[in-house]
């Protein structure tokens, strides 16, 4: 069983106790062994088969916690999790995913009206039967069927990091078959869209055998759609679609350009070979006059074959990557090996899981040259933030720390800073004397989500104009299947950043990848820089910076247009500090 599906029974469960109006203090515990285990670099159950008391070194797994994830590891459920099921109905789980609607609400509603899905719910608001319930009136009601609907148009889609967690599972399940030469995967996950639909894995074979039955095989497969000799589809106990399609190896470049799309690219790039006299297929480039084969074996040579260079992936949405391409201005794009350092850590001074010295010994394992400590200022009550006293306190620790690195020889710098709120006013929730001695501020929205948009870019440029700000965090306030952004215009948000020296913020937890890839190209075009950071609450939750360099990619961005691809030497003089 995979990280996602063991972090989404005990989401669950913090979610059907916080309905039933459970002690905060366990709700948290299980959202917080969830957010754990999500983060871990590794399967939870190989570490579990491997030495079973590692678990009990990961932060947020206690006794209680331990046990549960081996019962759902041996036997594939939770009898905890599943008496919770049978006390409340399952829908009430999708009813909280309404933006708008918390836990108290959906316990109001189901024990007043009997309402336990969203289908239910719908119906119910229509024939304005929850008017009168207390704090429903008609705005309410109208802003229930906007979220309904919202909800709607995403079923049957999957996050990007949880796809893509399958799908590497997959290929790994798969690899030990012989006679494979080549397995990936392909269509919107290798372009890395923010939401995935199904996805497709691609496997080249030298006369392999055994290859469907080992797919078929797979653990979380829960139904077989269609099984041949060379494509092959599932279904998996979450909802995920997966097609398997094998291919010759002369055809696996021409099949791997196909597959991965986006249509319209596809179409671009075929209409183009029009033009010329060929055809592109799944199976290779061919010429339409005598039928000869021109190039397959390769992406590079297909590309080759209709007079283009190799195309990203992540830019094949026909979005103006063919015309560059053939002018010689496909972006060099950021990659990997160029991010420096992450400028939003959070540790155990707020709501992180590791100290100041356990995410700065994390990030030079990464090979990082800094991390920017940027704990919550105190605003938001329930993750015990910054105070005055507090903040002062942690940056002569951070100091002193500092101090010890460079006596030890050690270049690796830890950046004092703050995520300080911004207030509904554009104030920020710290006084200035003490944010103008910080190396990195980071300013956030994470209340009033409900105002208008020229309030919320009022209020945002307010903050951007304080002269203290060096990046804004997770700039739309969005959650990817949960919450939608905030109204708010990002061109005069970035009109105000740009004049302001200040950097926007494309926040790599796999839920935000905020900013997205539209508003990225906007930040390039109007020459704001982009700071890709992970907002990590973990040392394990580095890792995600994987998800925010390939979100930069599909919005085009290069290594100079991004904060964090910089030296230490040369932060300074592009932060307000400087």
């Amino acid at each position: 069983m995979e990280n996602a599906e063991i972090a989404r029974i005990f989401h669950e469960i913090a979610d059907l106790l916080e309905i039933e109006g459970g002690n905060p203090f366990r709700v948290r515990s299980y959202r917080n062994a969830a957010m754990a285990i999500e983060g871990l670099p590794e399967p939870i159950k190989g570490i579990v088969m491997a030495d079973e008391s590692r678990l009990d070194g990961i932060p947020g797994i206690g006794k209680s916690i331990h046990e549960k994830v081996v019962e759902i590891i041996e036997t594939g459920k939770c009898a905890y999790h599943e008496d919770l099921l049978r006390e409340l109905p399952p829908g009430l789980l999708d009813m909280l995913r309404l933006q708008g609607i918390g836990p108290k609400k959906v316990q109001m509603i189901y024990k007043s009206l009997g309402v336990g899905d969203i289908e239910g719910l719908e119906e119910a608001v229509k024939a304005h039967r929850l008017k009168g319930l207390p704090g429903i009136g008609e705005k309410t009601e109208a802003n229930i069927l906007k979220a309904i609907e919202e909800v709607k148009s995403r079923r049957g889609r999957f996050r990007l990091h949880l796809a893509r967690s399958y799908a590497l599972s997959i290929m790994e399940h798969l690899n030990g078959i012989p006679g494979i030469t080549h397995i990936v995967y392909a269509g919107s996950l290798r372009r890395w869209r923010e939401d995935i639909g199904d996805v497709d894995i691609l496997a080249a074979c030298e006369e392999c055998s055994g290859i469907m039955d080992c797919f078929i095989r797979y653990p979380e497969v829960k139904e077989v759609l269609a099984r041949g000799e060379t494509k092959s589809s599932v279904v998996l106990r979450n909802g995920l679609q997966v097609d398997l399609r094998v291919l010759p190896v002369e055809c696996f470049g021409a099949a791997l350009q196909y597959f991965t799309g986006s249509k319209a690219h596809n179409i671009a790039v075929r209409d183009r070979a029009k033009k010329i006299g060929l055809k592109v297929s799944e199976y290779g480039v061919f010429s339409e006059k005598n039928g000869r084969r021109i190039a397959g074996d390769t992406e590079e040579g297909v590309y080759k074959a209709v007079g283009l260079p190799w195309i990203p992936p992540e830019l094949r949405e026909n979005q103006g990557e063919i015309e560059a391409a053939l002018n010689g201005g496909l972006p060099e794009l950021v990659d990997m090996e160029d991010i420096r350092g992450d400028l939003h850590v959070h540790t155990k001074d707020s709501d992180g899981s590791y100290s100041v010295e356990d995410m700065a010994a994390a990030a030079m394992d990464r090979g990082y040259d800094y991390i920017a400590i940027t704990d919550h200022s105190s605003a938001i009550g329930v993750v015990h933030g910054m105070d005055e006293l507090k903040l002062s306190r942690q940056m002569e620790h951070i100091d002193r720390i500092n101090a010890g690195f460079e006596l030890r020889g050690l270049a690796f710098r830890i950046l004092k800073g703050i995520e300080v709120d911004i207030m509904s006013d554009g104030s920020l929730d710290m006084d200035t004397t003490l944010l103008k001695r910080l190396d990195v501020v980071v300013a956030a929205v994470h209340s009033r989500f409900n105002m208008s948009s020229e309030e919320m870019t009022e209020r945002i440029i307010k903050a951007i104009s304080t002269g203290v700000v060096d990046i804004i965090a997770h700039p739309t306030g969005r959650l990817i299947g949960a919450r939608e952004p905030y109204p708010v215009d990002m061109k005069s948000v970035m009109k105000a950043a740009r004049a302001n020296n200040v950097a926007m913020e494309l926040n790599s937890y796999p839920d935000r990848l905020d900013l997205k890839d539209s508003h990225l190209r906007l930040a390039k075009e109007m020459g704001v820089m982009v700071a890709i950071s992970t907002d990590s609450h973990s040392k394990l939750h580095y890792d995600n910076i994987v998800f925010g360099v390939h979100t930069a990619r599909r919005g085009w961005i290069g290594k100079t247009e991004v904060l964090n691809t910089r030296s230490i030497e040369d932060l300074p003089g592009l932060l307000k500090r400087g």
